[in-house]
């Protein structure tokens, strides 16, 4: 199904959140490929809306490889994170004179992948050892 990189692989899937997928984005770029605990820290102090809902899924799939796989939470890592589009609400603004305007609520789809750190993986881990040795 694509890469075949060492470790287990968690996922966690949020299906229909009420946000447009480029709002999601902007906050989802700046996490992907840090540690669990970084990711953490950073969505806490973004002033974005859409950090809540990402950092309830990164719990989740934190909360998934605990559970399911026994991983240390610490040893987690962001890896590959989407977000599609979802289907788009439709809804009518009451205007004037009996009109109505067209409103569009987009949703949005966020798929995080969490990966374990591996020491031989670590880059600089690897420095330290070719260091000493």
């Amino acid at each position: 199904m694509g890469n075949n990189s060492s470790g287990p692989k968690i996922r966690a899937l949020a299906r229909n959140i009420r946000m447009s997928a480029h709002k999601a984005r902007r906050v989802i770029n700046q996490i992907r490929g840090r540690s669990y605990g970084q990711a953490l820290m950073i969505l806490e102090l973004m002033p974005y809306g859409a950090c809540y809902p990402i950092s309830q899924l990164i719990h989740s799939a934190a909360a998934n490889a605990n559970h399911n796989m026994g991983l240390n939470k610490a040893n987690l890592l962001v890896g590959r994170v989407e977000v599609n589009e979802g289907a788009v609400f439709k809804r009518v603004q009451p205007r004037a004179q009996g009109r109505g305007y067209p409103i569009q609520k987009p949703t949005c789809h966020i798929t995080i992948v969490l990966e374990e750190i591996s020491r031989s993986n670590d880059p600089i881990m690897s420095i330290e050892s070719r260091e000493r040795g």
